[in-house]
């Protein structure tokens, strides 16, 4: 019997988010939507992460209706995925169980078939009421464990924790420790789980044991989601799929590589070879990647690597033979677990593809490529950029201090935020560290985003918040947003219906002047039919007054 695999198209969300900043705006979706449409992914993921803030911010489109539209255009044709971060939803701070049902249930109800559910912390609590919600509705649970590697210390720092009375810890993120939370999430209802290295990090070397682990283990299907910033992501994808994955997450061709995932041509490729079926209409794919071409030009200034791979037609063009003869090496180094040979081959196939190379910086500083960038900005405006390999170097104590929490958004964030403070504030004399906190610092040592992989020092958690107590976040003290009445629009409310009400409290200061747009142009819609109406009546009234 033919081995199937399963393919989640990552391109109208993960994908543009990666390379071009969520620009991707509604008529540029809908010129692709038919051909999405004969496709046949076996799912899509569409929606949440940055695109209902991006949308509103940058584009003025209203991010339900994007859903929606996408819906309307794909059909049943292809699962469409939504991701959300558990109980903390789009945002930092943990929301109460009446707002995240409403979002799961208008998210479902406007075309989410699959919700992935992740928490930063991988605090699996977090995760439940959502688990809950998206089952009551109808949906597919794909519950997601975010992968991270362990703080990195140096020999010798390693030598004076010996002789220190704060201990450095062994390794925590194991593969035991990703099984241990897939086998919890299994039993609390998940339908597939999905290993989220949305940071690329995730070694071939590590993927094998821990793929081997899962598929032993667990009765539900696996997804593989991973980016190539590092350089590692075809090789992990490849070495997934001979471990028996079910379902693995790829973007097409002009949309691939780099920050993003991993090109579904080349995916194809190798299944092509093993004798896997994925389902896929090529020649769809071969079309859509022709409108990717021109989409992407048209968001250039948006586009950072500004390298566009080879056109490659997947249904007609041949490889050279040296070229082909790399992909059943890459296959048999998989197979054969010999891990650098994978990587290697693995990045001679992209560079003949011409997807950017590794980021040897990101690679080595072992953070999110967002992370990074994100923290070098932070240095450039305060004209310390120098300081970036002291930041780096600081970011294994800041995490361990924290509570050895994952590197993904919103932690990833929070950590490289507060190694940068920690930098300038001794460059400016100002000892010790973490004389300048920010509050999401604070709130993550106090306990208000949940659990961390391991308990904060109490003496530390005092240091930061006053208090040696965990203290979590309460959900009872929640108040929501206001949804005032608007004078200047004819006296109607910012918020007139459910899903708007949930955009006000999901993303308050963006939706309000979205929201606020929305209804100064119906107001004025309104008006220009009225005032039209009455010219009218005062022309049949003129007209008749002449006869």
């Amino acid at each position: 019997m033919t081995q199937k695999l399963h393919i989640r198209d990552l391109t109208l969300r993960d994908g543009h988010q990666s390379q071009f900043a969520t620009r991707m705006n509604q008529q540029q979706v809908d010129r692709l939507l038919p051909l999405y449409h004969q496709a046949n992914f076996y799912a899509m993921e569409v929606w949440g992460g940055a695109v209902p803030d991006s949308i509103m911010r940058y584009l003025n489109e209203n991010p339900w209706y994007r859903l929606e539209s996408i819906k309307t255009g794909v059909g049943d044709s292809s699962k469409l995925t939504a991701l959300s971060r558990g109980r903390n939803l789009f945002g930092y701070n943990p929301y109460p169980d009446e707002v995240i049902e409403g979002f799961c249930r208008n998210a479902i109800q406007s075309g989410v078939d699959i919700m992935r559910i992740f928490d930063a912390l991988n605090d699996l609590n977090n995760m439940r009421s959502t688990i809950k919600f998206v089952k009551e509705n109808g949906g597919i649970v794909d519950c997601a464990i975010c992968y991270t590697v362990d703080p990195k210390f140096t020999k010798t720092e390693r030598f004076k924790a010996i002789f220190s009375s704060k201990k450095l810890p062994k390794n925590v993120f194991t593969v035991e420790y990703f099984l241990r939370k897939a086998k919890k999430l299994e039993k609390m209802g998940a339908d597939m789980i999905t290993i989220k290295d949305m940071a690329g990090l995730i070694h071939p070397g590590f993927a094998s044991p821990l793929m081997k682990a899962f598929k032993k283990e667990l009765t539900i299907p696996v997804d593989m989601h991973t980016h190539c910033t590092p350089g590692y992501g075809l090789a992990t994808v490849l070495i997934s799929i001979v471990n028996g994955v079910d379902i693995v997450d790829t973007v097409i061709g002009n949309f691939a590589g780099g920050p993003a995932a991993p090109a579904f041509e080349l995916v194809q490729i190798f299944c092509n070879k093993l004798g896997i079926d994925t389902g896929v209409n090529l020649s769809a794919v071969v079309e859509i990647n022709k409108h990717l071409r021109e989409i992407r030009k048209e968001l250039a200034k948006f586009d950072e690597t500004k390298q566009f791979p080879i056109e490659f037609d997947i249904t007609k063009d041949i490889l050279p033979k040296e070229i082909d003869r790399l992909f059943d090496d890459a296959i048999d180094f998989a197979k054969a677990d010999k891990i650098e040979k994978l990587l290697s081959t693995c990045q001679q196939i992209e560079k003949y593809f011409k997807y950017p190379p590794a980021n040897e910086a990101v690679k080595h500083a072992e953070v999110p490529g967002g992370m990074y960038t994100n923290m070098l900005a932070q240095l450039q405006a305060a004209k310390l950029d120098q300081l970036l390999p002291t930041v780096l170097k600081i970011i294994p104590r800041v995490r361990l201090d924290a509570g050895c929490v994952p590197l993904v958004t919103p932690t990833s964030q929070i950590v490289g935020v507060q190694a940068v403070n920690c930098v300038t504030d001794k460059a400016k004399g100002l000892e010790p560290f973490y004389t300048t906190t920010s509050n999401q610092f604070v709130n993550l040592v106090k306990g208000s985003y949940g659990k961390t992989p391991i308990p904060v020092d109490p003496e530390f958690r005092k240091k930061i918040t006053g208090s040696a107590k965990e203290i979590p976040y309460d959900t009872s003290t929640y108040k929501k947003q206001e949804n005032p009445i608007l004078p200047d629009c004819g006296y109607v409310k910012l918020a007139k219906n459910e899903k708007d009400e949930l955009l006000l409290e999901l993303f308050p200061m963006v939706a309000s002047g979205y929201l606020k747009q929305v209804r100064k142009e119906e107001f004025e819609t309104i008006q220009e039919i009225e005032n039209a109406k009455e010219k009218d009546s005062v022309f049949i009234q003129v007209s008749g007054s002449i006869e």
